[in-house]
């Protein structure tokens, strides 16, 4: 005596599984959040706070030329340290055919200033037509809401 027996599969779903798709996006999430620190332009520096600073969108660009001092007196063309002496050189070299003939300087805060102007002067003796001060802009501190006298 043979016994057959019939399986039922379960009933289709008409329900979209979710699970991979967030799977995915979380794994892209992570992605970014760690490539994205790296994709600052240049050596990061603690630069000035002004109350009101010029916007420059260029500054932003890829083949923008940042020259970037720091705190402890070294000069770098972009992501290369480099001797500010070595600057107007390099700088000639970038700027042969090129209309716009504008570079950007990122100075630390506590940078010495006599090094921010060595770099300045290396800039213009190599050409440059105009020179941006890059800075960052200071937070406005709201004053504390005082209360109308007699409350």
């Amino acid at each position: 005596m043979s016994v057959i027996m019939t399986i039922k599969s379960p009933p289709p779903v008409a329900d979209i599984n979710v699970t991979p798709m967030v799977d995915v996006m979380l794994v892209l999430l992570i992605i970014f959040m760690v490539i994205t620190p790296m994709l600052s332009k240049g050596i990061s520096v603690d630069m000035v706070k002004t109350l009101n600073p010029v916007p420059m969108q260029a500054a932003d660009k890829s083949d923008a030329i940042i020259v970037a001092v720091t705190r402890d007196g070294k000069t770098y063309l972009g992501t290369k340290q480099m001797s500010a002496d070595q600057i107007p050189g390099k700088v000639k070299d970038i700027l042969t055919n090129r209309l716009d003939k504008m570079c950007y300087v990122r100075a630390d805060s506590r940078a010495r200033y006599e090094k921010v102007v060595d770099v300045v002067n290396n800039l213009r003796a190599a050409g440059v037509d105009q020179l941006g001060l890059l800075t960052e802009q200071l937070q406005k501190r709201t004053p504390a809401a005082v209360p109308p006298a007699g409350q």
